[in-house]
């Protein structure tokens, strides 16, 4: 695609002027900026079926770059992602809401709408709501989660999870040994996990060969270690080096008529909870900024310094210097201004913490992500961290990150967990400098390439939790197979039991 930066900085037709201004034939450069501005227009207008139009004729032009051969390709896949996310009718949400809000008026619902409490877009002249808008109002607006609260106590609506450890209580555990031990990290729990994938039938013509990548953990010393590949299916694989940045093993095999084609990978691994207790006042500015350069930079389409958010970090820092103290502002302010919600697919968002300061909320990673672009902004090394969350006796697909403190080094957090309601601050900032140790790490950033290389679009760009699956006709997105996960926690915790 084109140079993401100059992208989201100066727009998309202001890139386009910049890499054709190279033709030589002027009047070539002004027909394919018309054709990028109409593209641009009829998207930003909801016109998808005539922005589809527009990109096939586009891609059809024999002098088009590969550049935006990628680019222009991959929005038409967007536009699709998008329309697969906007599927409910207003009467549909309506009806949802009157379940549980029977009284629900038409001004409520407009104003619902202008406040982004119900996520809509108008696509080809029609008003339609996320699949998940009338559950997230319940999520997003204030008088409606007390509604929701009221009908269901005891539902953790926030964090999305659905968590029946007593959370806290564990937390506690991993502070105290910690603490005890002056060891960072502790409470280990050994883990069996098995992940599969099926592609349904019929999705890959017989004999054509099915390419499939599934997660598989990091090795991170200390914190996730003794990693054993138990089996997998088929067991012929590839698997990616300990250190990749989003680690995965792949498996291939030729699909068969009418039967599913399946995948699986099976293994054992420990992982650590973690604890540092800070003290803000033994806490510096950065000594070494060049090592951690690359976490203090912007890392476009998703961490991007907009001006919008440039203002809000210095809103909500003020005027406090202290490294440690504004992450806790920072922490705080996105814990209480972006609740969790159901979210679209990541793929189809162009920014992602933008995103999160135009709408006022966001799943795990929306807020993640955010989050880590309000600390870069505000000079705080800070970085993506992700996998599965194992609440026993649930789990769930969850995003996390680093942040670096100095003289601490990095430390795990966790945005989406938030402040915890407790007066002890080690507990209630628990996740600024700690993680509970029932986390499975696929990945350490965002975005990165797979081991083969997947030749064609991912289903999910930003993540990856679920897996990916290819043949040589293109991608197969999710709607073309079925992933499950499953775990137990091993009793004594180690290695071969």
């Amino acid at each position: 695609m084109p140079d993401k930066t100059s992208f989201i900085k100066i727009g998309l037709i202001v890139f386009t002027m910049g890499v054709l201004g190279m033709c030589s034939s002027q009047n070539v450069i002004e027909d394919s900026i018309d054709m990028n501005t109409q593209i641009d227009l009829a998207i930003r207008n909801g016109e998808f079926s005539t922005a589809t139009n527009l990109i096939n004729q586009y891609l059809e032009d024999t002098g088009i770059s590969d550049e935006h051969l990628k680019f222009y390709s991959f929005e038409k896949e967007r536009l699709n992602r998008v329309r697969a996310d906007f599927t409910k009718t207003p009467d549909e949400v309506l009806s949802y809401i009157k379940k549980y809000y029977p009284e629900v008026t038409p001004e409520e619902i407009e104003a619902w709408d202008d406040e982004k409490s119900l996520e809509f877009k108008i696509i080809d002249g029609q008003k339609l709501y996320f699949n998940y808008a009338g559950r997230n109002l319940f999520r997003i607006n204030q008088e409606m989660k007390k509604v929701w609260t009221a009908l269901h106590p005891g539902d953790q609506i926030s964090s999305g999870s659905g968590a029946k450890l007593i959370l806290d209580e564990h937390n506690s555990q991993v502070i105290k040994a910690a603490n005890t031990s002056q060891k960072l990290y502790v409470e280990p729990r050994r883990l069996h996990i098995k992940q599969s994938v099926e592609v349904l039938a019929d999705e890959v013509p017989a004999g054509e060969m099915v390419k499939c990548w599934i997660p598989y953990p990091r090795y991170i010393e200390n914190r996730q270690v003794n990693i054993d590949l138990i089996q997998s299916f088929p067991a012929e694989h590839q698997l990616a080096n300990p250190d990749a940045l989003q680690r995965t093993i792949y498996v291939e095999r030729p699909a068969v008529a009418g039967v599913a084609t399946e995948f699986s990978v099976e293994y054992e691994f420990t992982s650590h909870g973690v604890f540092q207790a800070i003290d803000p006042g033994q806490v510096l500015h950065l000594k070494d900024k060049v090592s951690l350069n690359k976490y203090l930079e912007e890392d476009a389409p998703h961490i991007v310094f907009t001006e919008d958010l440039k203002t809000l970090a210095a809103e909500i820092v003020g005027d406090e210097q202290n490294p440690y103290l504004k992450a806790q502002l920072l922490f705080a302010w996105v814990d209480n201004n972006t609740p969790w919600a159901s979210a679209r697919e990541y793929s189809s968002i162009p920014s992602i913490p933008e995103y999160a300061f135009q709408n006022h909320h966001g799943d795990c990673g929306i807020q993640t992500l955010f989050f880590i672009t309000l600390c870069r902004i505000s000079g705080i090394p800070a970085r993506w961290q992700s996998g599965w969350e194992l609440q026993p006796p649930d789990d769930s697909m969850h995003d996390w990150g680093m942040i670096y403190f100095e003289p601490y080094g990095w430390v795990p957090m966790d945005v989406t967990y938030g402040l915890r309601n407790s007066d002890d601050p080690q507990l209630r900032w628990f996740y600024l400098s700690g993680m509970d140790s029932y986390r499975i790490i696929f990945n350490d950033d965002i975005s990165q390439p797979f081991t083969p290389t997947k030749q064609h679009f991912r289903s999910e760009t930003v993540d990856s939790q679920r897996g990916e699956v290819e043949w040589a006709g293109g991608n197969l997105y999710f709607d073309k197979w079925k992933w499950d996960f499953e775990w137990k926690v091993l009793e004594d915790g180690k290695p071969g039991n």
